[in-house]
């Protein structure tokens, strides 16, 4: 096949599902604002069931609800049928996804849903089926054509599908006032969730691991402080603890041009008055974004007495996994 047509055939899938996809838009009405009233104020879990294809996608929008802020989970209506139906209970809603609407695995365990009363939506593309009539609130997903060219791999159908639970959960989301730090916290493991959640505090340098001298030191004596600590830097202190600037490598090498007598100088005659410094309750992500605007890789970071309680590097929150 020549590379022409085949990037063809590619742009037609694309173009029919996008097409597809805007037809759907014009669907959102009064039902789908009824569906939304009764995940939202369902007082267990979004059940999602499907079978085949259609089992991928409800996979998919019971992770996207869960993560979200609406409880949910996905069972195989054929486990069900088998024990698994045990775990729905009366305060749970059930989201059915189908598109002929008459999935046998489905259909099967209408009965019990209706016996328990727990509303069921249901999704499909024929507002005729067996599960469409069963439904307490039915969404059409239904489209044109399937962008197979056979016409039978399910393409658009489930694409239309997961478009429209995706609407579901985002608007979901607004509506319980879900913020990007509930994401975190159900992301704990994931980058996003480190930025929203790591604080500084977590992975400072602290205690003894802090590079510190005195006002009066000698150069010698900072060289050596920082060599020892390994941070490229150390912080200079006055008698009574408080910070009073950070003696750098940079700072060494400026040191050398600005001392007449190296031997003798002292740190507070070269070090940086003033430096950058931040508290120990915000976050790492925060940090970073300081770092970079002003072009340092370290930080001080002092406690409401102007001490030094740890320094933070950029290697610290790269390590960390933040970005």
């Amino acid at each position: 096949m020549e590379n022409e047509k085949i990037c063809a055939l590619a742009r037609a899938v694309i173009d029919i599902e996008a097409q597809t996809i805007s037809q759907l838009s014009d669907r959102i009405g009064q039902e789908f604002v009824n569906a939304c009233h009764y995940l939202h104020n369902c007082d267990g879990r979004i059940v999602v069931i499907g079978v085949g294809k259609s089992g991928h996608i409800s996979k998919k929008i019971a992770a996207t609800l869960a993560s979200t802020g609406s409880p949910a989970f996905f069972i195989h209506p054929s486990e069900a049928k088998h024990g698994d139906i045990g775990m729905i209970t009366r305060n749970d809603v059930i989201l059915a996804l189908s598109y002929s609407g008459e999935s046998e695995e489905i259909t099967s365990i209408l009965p019990f849903i209706k016996r328990l009363a727990i509303p069921l939506i249901a999704m499909t593309g024929k507002p005729n089926s067996t599960l469409a009539k069963a439904a307490t609130i039915h969404l059409d997903v239904s489209v044109e054509k399937e962008a197979c060219p056979l016409g039978l791999a399910p393409t658009s159908s489930t694409t239309a599908a997961l478009v429209m639970g995706d609407a579901i959960a985002m608007t979901l989301l607004e509506m319980r006032g879900f913020t990007k730090n509930d994401f975190a916290l159900s992301h704990p493991g994931g980058t996003l969730g480190r930025r929203l959640l790591l604080m500084v505090n977590e992975i400072m340098h602290q205690r003894d691991q802090i590079p510190r001298v005195f006002m009066d030191a000698s150069l010698k004596e900072a060289l050596v402080e920082m060599t020892h600590k390994k941070l490229g830097m150390t912080t200079v202190v006055n008698e009574s603890g408080e910070l009073a600037g950070i003696f750098t490598d940079g700072d060494v090498r400026r040191a050398l041009d600005k001392v007449s007598d190296i031997q003798r100088a002292q740190v507070h005659e070269v070090m940086t008055q003033n430096p950058k410094t931040i508290p120990d309750n915000i976050l790492a992500a925060e940090a970073l974004n300081i770092m970079e605007s002003h072009k340092i890789t370290s930080l001080v970071v002092i406690n409401q007495a102007k001490k030094p309680v740890g320094i933070i590097h950029i290697h610290d929150i790269l390590r960390a996994g933040v970005v």
